[in-house]
């Protein structure tokens, strides 16, 4: 945070210093304008998303079939980031991969843009996997930019870089959601498809000023290996191809054939890399502690971010069709409210880092796992506060706009609480042998999290409406107590840290 912003302070060895963004490498200008219009692209859309679904202009799904999509979608692109950190270290190098990964981005929104349900679902699963590929090595390439950890830039670099993911967030649901709302749905999906292709464009001119570091393969494969890799990919994709061609061709298909395997896949994929990692005889005996200790750490965040999820779906849908959406008596795109969080981010991020310092300098800083507790206690009290405009709703009356304004605020200043927490105490517990991939289990949590929505969302299993008072008010007590629960156990957890603090 407390990096120099002059143009004195660039060091003539750091790459891309001949030119400066703010006193940074210029590189970082590419990456954050990258970054910037690839959040326009993903969060346009994403505001979108669950009101089209159910929509009877879109594709008039009952909410809970429209939020298990949404679920398993967000699921799916957290997951893929494990796979896309892989492609990048072993095949391409963070550079192309991130190029690759633009493009695919685009031609799914492209696809989203086409009135064919069919069209639609495969530019969801496109946009999943370019988002993969695109999170695990964008941030790897900005680290690049850097001599190391000790550049007195670099955590401001950072820093900056969040700010482009934020701006992107902020004003896409303004855009995308405005011309998708009220003029016409895939309009508004080619708009995110524009937004990106501009941020692809900019990448391709401006990647000459980035580090050389970041075309490197860290680890190719051998042509053994890429014989094996591809093999295996081949038969996985031909078991597939003939179950769903069976399956469709008896006339048996529904959405749910590809909506629960994916569902159960983000249940367990967290589960067996964990334990992989318990099982790891190279690890030495401090390491496993560690990664015991992590466990806490990633059931709390999976918690969290079950709940924070849904103000993306159950908290629009609600909107949709039980709040007044108006301020001060002007009318507005329920969409607009997916950009309540990212000004929210951008307004009080500079607040806790400083407040953290402050603490920090009088010896009064809460610890990791306080910290924690009290973000897992925050997003709880998030759906303790969602119980009145529920309680409204349910006497015959719309909700006003800002009960739904200050549910977005608690949950930020409950994500600002964990969040950032969360992944530094994921690189310090990281085990040197997974250190990179350790990153990739952090984002597991939202998949788990997200991947337990659906399933209790779906008709077909679950069948909860998320949106009653009754489990909204389980939720927020589930947190709460997860959270005192964290903060009571925290002398274990401390010990199991080992060296951690």
């Amino acid at each position: 945070m407390a990096s120099s912003l002059t143009k004195d302070s660039v060091r003539p060895d750091t790459p891309g210093s001949e030119k400066t963004f703010f006193g940074h490498p210029r590189g970082l200008a590419t990456l954050f304008m990258t970054e910037m219009w690839e959040r326009f692209s993903y969060y346009g859309m994403r505001a979108l998303l669950p009101l089209y679904l159910v929509a009877p202009g879109g594709l008039h799904l009952n909410a809970g079939t429209a939020t298990a999509i949404y679920s398993v979608y967000v699921s799916l692109v957290y997951l893929l980031a494990l796979p896309g950190g892989w492609v990048a270290d072993r095949f391409l190098g963070p550079r192309k991969t991130v190029a690759v990964a633009g493009l695919i981005i685009m031609l799914g929104h492209l696809c989203l843009a086409l009135p064919a349900a069919a069209s639609f679902f495969v530019g969801l699963g496109l946009v999943a996997i370019g988002s993969g590929l695109l999170k695990a090595n964008i941030s790897t390439m900005v680290g690049h930019l850097y001599k190391g950890p000790e550049d007195p830039r670099r955590d401001g670099g950072f820093t900056l870089f969040y700010i482009g993911i934020n701006m992107g967030a902020f004003v896409a649901p303004f855009a995308i959601g405005t011309v998708g709302e009220n003029v016409n749905w895939h309009l508004g999906f080619a708009m995110a498809a524009l937004g990106m292709a501009l941020g692809l464009a900019q990448y391709l001119l401006g990647s000459r000023h980035l580090s050389e570091q970041s075309s490197v393969v860290p680890t190719p494969l051998t042509a053994q290996e890429k014989a094996a890799t591809l093999r295996k990919g081949l038969i996985w994709l031909a078991v597939a191809v003939v179950f769903y061609g069976l399956v469709g061709g008896t006339g048996h298909f529904t959405l749910n054939w590809a909506l629960i395997p994916l569902t159960v896949i983000g249940l367990i994929v967290p589960i067996l890399v964990i334990g992989r990692m318990l099982r790891d005889k190279d690890l030495e005996p401090a390491e496993k502690s560690k990664v015991r200790a992590y466990i806490w750490f990633f059931a709390a965040a999976a918690v969290f971010w079950m709940i924070y999820d849904q103000g993306g779906s159950t908290l629009s849908l609600f909107a949709s069709s039980s709040a007044k959406n108006t301020i001060l008596g002007w009318g507005f795109p329920v969409s607009w409210y997916q950009s309540v969080n990212p000004v929210m981010v951008m307004t009080l991020a500079p607040v806790f880092a400083w407040l953290w310092l402050w603490l920090n300098r009088r010896g009064k800083e809460p610890s990791t796992i306080v910290k924690f507790a009290s973000g897992l206690i925050l997003i709880g009290a998030s759906f303790f506060v969602f119980l009145a405009p529920l309680s409204i709703a349910e006497g015959g009356h719309k909700a006003a706009a800002m009960w739904l304004a200050a549910i977005y605020f608690v949950q930020t200043v409950g994500e600002l609480t964990l969040s950032p927490v969360g992944l530094s105490v994921t690189t310090k517990m990281a085990p040197r042998k997974y250190a990179s991939q350790m990153m990739g289990v952090w984002f597991l949590a939202v998949t788990a999290g997200d991947s337990i929505t659906a399933l209790l969302s779906n008709p077909a299993v679950g069948g909860v409406n998320l949106d009653k008072t009754g489990f909204v008010a389980l939720e927020a007590v589930l947190a709460v107590i997860a959270g005192v629960a964290v903060w009571m156990f925290r002398n274990k957890v401390n010990k199991l840290m080992g060296d951690v603090h």
